[in-house]
């Protein structure tokens, strides 16, 4: 059963990240702590101070682990399509390109949060999907 846990729980780990602009397009992209563990190509639950999203981990051209795209469900995130809430979200919150957000790690692997610094949002923290259905998941995609 989902946990309802605020930003400020003892559980929940946050990381100070970079909000850059990629080249000169000025296309958004979060740089991920190697403290968080991902890798390219990962999936997971990004919310964005408290909406819930998806997104694909990528690696940038100098070696960076960084979102370039949040979506509304997985099949979006893994094609990188439809809206890019993170722009939308950059637009609209008090978070600048040059400038920093918070990370907090939900669930490890699995559940994370981008916020406004100073903002205190509550997630919907779910258990860990199961493997088999993940593994599932993976195979007919390819």
């Amino acid at each position: 059963m989902p946990e309802r846990l605020p930003s400020d729980h003892e559980t929940v780990e946050t990381h100070r990240v970079a909000v850059e602009q990629v080249g000169r397009s000025g296309r958004p992209q979060v740089v991920l702590p190697d403290a968080v563990g991902l890798d390219d190509g990962d999936v997971v639950g990004l919310a964005l101070d408290g909406d819930d999203g998806f997104a694909a981990v990528e690696t940038s051209l100098d070696g960076d682990t960084v979102v370039r795209h949040v979506a509304d469900n997985r099949r979006q995130a893994r094609e990188r399509d439809g809206p890019n809430r993170l722009a939308e979200w950059i637009a609209d919150a008090a978070v600048q390109l040059g400038g920093s957000a918070h990370l907090d790690v939900v669930t490890a692997d699995h559940e994370y949060g981008l916020r406004t610094p100073g903002k205190r949002v509550v997630y919907t923290a779910t258990d860990d999907p199961d493997d088999s259905l993940s593994d599932i998941a993976r195979d007919l995609d390819g």
